[in-house]
């Protein structure tokens, strides 16, 4: 996936990070009087959540538009406006692109506002939209990672559902054995997916040390996960079609690819990609590391508070009403198929509705149990597009056997490192 190129640079403070205060606004100044709030997302039921709140909130107005997706562009497009002053209130800001957001300086500090609310979300999700204890915005939803499977051809060829990546690896090999031209699983070579696999490995990529950023991609830990999955490709054990591809969309539906370990989002992803197997698919837990109970996440996204927003407390009222009023989540839920970042979202009902293309199960009642077991060990770096593209080129080269995921690894750990120096970051050795 594409995501924003980065022109801002930014000087690491005893955080890591050093952030700009308000210089301006786009939005109504004054203290008295309704306050007029806007608001850019692109993401399907932001919309109706904002009507539904002007509705019932006539002292705080917010005005959505509508932009083009963030890596689509719409990152771009914030940016620009935050250089000229021109930027909403509000913006919705992936969580891996929250910390180049941060770096760029173009977001305000609102942990007072939150405060009252903090228990409401995960210590780890809180970690996603801030710094140092800091928060920047307000979490919308997660995207812990679990198993999708066809369920009848488990069956029918008497496979166990594994619950570890050794058993995972066993039932690789009995799916090839039970039909030659079918796998398990397609190699995972997007980037953000496979950053799902490394943060349930525990294997960082990002940290800030002593003044500094370190960069660890090249680490042991990051090693075991790629030669996990360097394993099964050297044993032919996983197709190699390209991520969120057409033939990998055929290959689900044809009962040519029987599993996807992916984030809570695949559930559409497969629903919408797949429907010749319709009924056929359930889920299970992620396979765990040995006995770690622990998941990885891959995806998620915030409301951010601009850095020129001049009600910030308003702004963060209404942030967090979207975040956890039942009716806001009930339509996220049914619009945009989201996992609920908040506590009194993940008990939305909604959660519970069975599942038709799922074979009437309620599918999205494990991730609610599995959002509480995401590693809390992980952050996402500043200049996540590099990072992304270096690792996705070097992951693009594995199934021509021009390339190892320990090469794209590496690749990923110079590239990235030669990137934050060149922008004025400092990095650990």
């Amino acid at each position: 996936m594409r995501r924003a190129r980065l022109a801002a640079a930014a000087v690491i403070t005893a955080t890591g990070i050093m952030l700009s205060g308000c210089s301006g606004s786009t939005e109504a100044s004054s203290s008295s009087g309704p306050a007029e709030i806007t608001f850019w997302g692109w993401a399907s039921g932001y919309e109706k959540s904002v009507e539904l709140w002007n509705k019932s909130h006539p002292d705080i107005h917010v005005k959505y538009e509508a932009i083009t997706d963030g890596g689509a562009g719409g990152y771009d497009k914030m940016l620009t406006a935050a250089k000229a002053g021109k930027a909403p209130c509000l913006a919705q800001v992936g969580y891996e692109t929250f910390s180049s957001f941060l770096a760029a300086g173009v977001l305000q500090d609102v942990s007072s506002y939150v405060e009252p609310q903090k228990d409401e979300f995960a210590d780890w999700v809180w970690g996603n939209v801030g710094v140092n204890g800091k928060a920047y915005g307000v979490p919308v939803d997660t995207a812990p990672m679990a198993m999708f499977y066809r369920a009848d051809l488990f069956k029918k060829a008497h496979i166990e559902v594994p619950r570890t990546w050794d058993e995972f690896a066993t039932a690789a090999a009995s799916v090839k054995a039970a039909d030659s031209s079918s796998r398990l699983m397609n190699l995972p070579t997007d980037p953000y997916l496979y950053g799902g696999f490394a943060w349930q490995g525990g294997a960082p990529w990002f940290g800030v040390k002593n003044d500094a950023w370190s960069v660890s991609l090249d680490s042991a830990a990051n090693g075991k996960v790629a030669e996990y999955w360097q394993g099964l490709f050297d044993r032919d054990l996983v197709t190699s079609h390209p991520a969120f591809d057409a033939a990998l969309y055929s290959a689900w539906s044809k009962g040519k690819v029987w599993a996807e370990v992916g984030p809570v989002w695949s559930a559409s992803l497969i629903r919408d990609n797949a429907a010749g197997s319709a009924g056929k698919w359930d889920v299970a837990p992620m396979p765990r590391w040995g006995t770690q109970d622990a998941v990885g996440n891959s995806g998620g996204s915030a409301t951010a508070v601009m850095k020129d927003c001049a009600r910030p407390k308003e702004a963060t009222e209404f942030a967090l009403w979207m975040s956890t009023d039942s009716g806001s989540v009930s339509n996220l839920i049914a619009s945009a198929a989201i996992l609920p970042a908040s506590r009194s979202g993940l008990a939305n009902k909604a959660l519970d509705a069975p599942q038709s293309y799922y074979g009437g199960r309620p599918v999205y009642q494990l991730f609610r149990q599995e959002a509480a077991k995401v590693s809390p060990d992980w952050r996402w770096g500043p200049v996540m597009s590099t990072t992304a593209t270096a690792l996705g080129d070097g992951l693009g080269k594995v199934h021509t056997k021009k390339g190892t995921f320990q090469d794209a690894l590496n690749s990923a750990q110079k590239g990235t490192v030669s990137a934050l120096r060149s922008q004025g970051f400092s990095v650990s050795k």
